[in-house]
């Protein structure tokens, strides 16, 4: 009986606080919001797991604290009051500890709804730290160094006020690792009592602490730890947060694989040289070179390709003079290296030797970078039921949300990935964004675009771009699946345009910058700016989809393929998801208040009236009015902008 007058409690207060207590300070009445709330907070209150897919401007991060608020105030006296929120950005995680909690926990003291302040805590890997005693060698080391270094020396001596190194943004990733928290910290270290990575994990463990927030990589961490009785990452905790929830299976499959590169091999042979052992270092060297020349990456492939790893009778000799290299280094040297680097040398000849076997519990793949150089990679097949065993089995209560977690109104193909698929605690929820595309958003889809593989294609691509830049005057973000199909447009029109046209390659932070600095311009990227990246207001006019975001085949997703019946089995429970779901990601660059409004152009001809797949791409996308005339896009422009947009 208890129990249930805490939870209608609980309930009537979500009632009164978006209605009453947020609204007088400064947020709006969302319907979709509250109800969101409510499905999070039933899930967290009768212990169950809630897939909630929030649209855009719902305001889900407010929804999910104020549950997770609750939850702790009216919660059974015996469960722990930790809770755990796991995001993929950390832009997000900063913003959870430094905005939304702050302002909850001042609203909802004022209001009496709360009896002490929110106290949160970011937890994130030791790498992400300053070690006091590696800064203070970095610095004896560049002391002397001449005016070129006077900028790294600056750099370098912002690590006196912050220890955090993502605040750091100066500072090179060669200081970086050289000045950042090591894998193993000395118990005997000199400085260790006044250690401020050692202050930051006592505070961080600390009893007031009761929000704790990590990216998915940490909480996969913390649960491998749990699973095997090593010393846990997070505090003891019953509820978990999911935000960015789609990003939670690449995550997982980064932590369920194991990879050996080249340059993992050529640091170790630095390492070993640092410590004096020459020969070592030598034949190390020797057996990574034999090993990179079987590897050699084919010229006629795109950079950063994935290869299905075959053994050749060259690579098996150059495998096993590797293993043996490696395990006769651990064995030989155990009392010379560090209980790290030893532990290193295991496990890059534990790595080869799956390959040697060709393991066949894991999909196994070589990873060339942009500039040609091989990583091994051994990826689980196993992905989404380790993660069932590391985090849904334990039976606590969690909330797993993001903008795009169900394709094509179905949540089939994430849970499949999550690993939820036979969870008979998992409820689902789908809360549709306010905003108003119908009147807000046109969807242009030309009748005349070729398919990808005709010859002129390209040209006519960067035609198109050219005329709808044009007719909305620049505010334009042209989103592309590949980056040599970027290039090959830019290099068309960057001449042609009557607007500053930029490209941003892979880790494009500064030319995102300037895009949202210039008034008109026109910005090409791929990748990362598919999601995560906000451009309000009439920064983006124009939305350019230039190709549908379909999975590119690599060996991970050939080994998949081979699970289902047929093809076509495949492409409607894998490929239609996936695409769907990244077209929505693309989408949500768009629109981001309710007053911007924006022509999203779809320019493949896959998606055109009568086309195979143009239901599944209306069926991703919210309902807009779709036209496939350029000067109804003028005329859309002309009716929904300020004169000064012109200007």
């Amino acid at each position: 009986m208890e129990q249930r007058k805490s939870y209608e409690k609980a309930h009537a207060l979500i009632e009164h606080i978006f209605c009453d207590v947020l609204p007088e300070n400064g947020l709006v009445v969302r319907e979709a919001q509250i109800a969101l709330c409510h499905e999070m907070l039933d899930a967290l209150m009768l212990n169950r797991i809630a897939l909630c897919d929030a649209g855009v401007g719902i305001g889900k991060t407010h929804a999910y604290l104020v549950a997770c608020l609750l939850w702790q105030i009216y919660r059974p006296a015996h469960l722990p009051c930790t809770v755990i929120i796991s995001t993929s950005s950390v832009a997000l995680q900063n913003a959870i500890v430094r905005e939304y909690l702050p302002f909850l926990s001042r609203v909802l003291l004022k209001m009496g709804v709360i009896d002490k302040p929110i106290h949160a805590a970011v937890r994130k890997g030791k790498e992400r730290f300053v070690c006091e005693a590696r800064l203070s060698e970095r610095l004896v080391q560049i002391r002397n160094k001449t005016q070129a270094g006077n900028r790294q020396k600056a750099a370098l001596q912002v690590l006196g006020k912050t220890y955090d190194l993502d605040e750091a943004v100066d500072i090179s990733e060669f200081d970086r690792s050289h000045v950042c928290v090591p894998p193993f910290c000395p118990h005997n270290c000199a400085v260790r009592d006044f250690c401020r990575y050692q202050q930051y994990l006592r505070s961080a463990r600390g009893a007031d602490v009761t929000v704790q927030v990590c990216n998915h990589n940490f909480l996969l961490a913390d649960a491998e730890h749990r699973l095997q009785g090593i010393r846990p990452l997070l505090k003891e905790h019953h509820i978990l947060v999911v935000d960015e929830a789609h990003k939670l299976p690449e995550a997982a499959r980064q932590m369920y694989s194991r990879s050996v590169s080249q340059e993992k091999l050529r640091t170790f042979c630095r390492l070993l040289q640092r410590e004096h052992l020459t020969r070592e270092a030598s034949r190390l060297a020797e057996s990574q070179e034999a090993l990179s020349a079987t590897l050699e990456r084919d010229d006629r492939l795109e950079e950063e390709a994935r290869v299905t790893f075959v053994l050749t009778p060259p690579r098996a000799r150059a495998l096993e003079f590797a293993v043996t290299c490696l395990r006769q280094l651990a064995a030989h040297l155990t009392h010379c290296l560090s209980e790290w680097m030893v532990r290193q040398l295991k496990d890059m000849a534990d790595t080869l030797e799956m390959f040697q076997s060709e393991d066949p519990c894991c999909v196994l793949y070589v990873q060339y970078d942009k500039t040609g150089a091989p990583t091994l990679c051994a990826v689980s097949r196993e992905v989404p039921a380790q993660l069932e065993r590391a985090l849904w089995a334990l039976g606590k209560a969690a909330i797993l949300t993001s903008g795009t977690l169900a394709s094509g109104n179905s949540f089939t193909r994430i849970k499949q990935m999550l690993g939820l698929e036979r969870n008979i605690r998992t409820s689902s929820f789908e809360a549709l964004s306010p905003f108003n595309y119908k009147q807000n958003c046109l969807l242009y889809i030309p009748r005349d675009m070729p398919p990808p593989s005709n010859t002129k294609s390209v040209d006519i691509l960067a035609q198109r771009i050219e005329e709808l830049t044009e007719a909305t005057y620049g505010h334009a973000l042209v989103l592309f699946t590949s980056y040599r199909l970027m290039g090959e447009v830019h290099a068309m029109l960057q001449n042609r345009l009557p607007f500053p046209l930029l490209e941003a390659w892979r880790n494009g932070q500064q030319i995102i910058r300037l895009f949202k600095s210039l008034p008109n311009a026109v910005l090409f990227a791929a990748g990362p700016c598919w999601e995560g990246i906000d451009f309000p207001g009439d920064m983006v006019s124009l939305l350019v989809i230039a190709r549908l975001p379909f999975p590119v085949p690599d060996p991970l997703s050939e080994a998949e393929q081979k699970q289902y019946p047929s093809l076509h089995d495949y492409i409607q429970t894998v490929v239609l998801p996936d695409m769907q779901r990244k077209l929505r990601q693309g989408f949500g660059r768009a629109i981001r208040t309710e007053t911007d409004t924006c022509v999203v152009a779809i320019l493949d001809q896959r998606a055109e009236e009568g086309q195979r797949y143009r239901n599944a791409v209306l069926e991703a996308l919210p309902k807009c009015r779709i036209t496939d005339n350029m000067e109804q896009v003028a005329q859309f422009i002309q009716e929904h902008k300020e004169p000064e947009y012109f200007v």
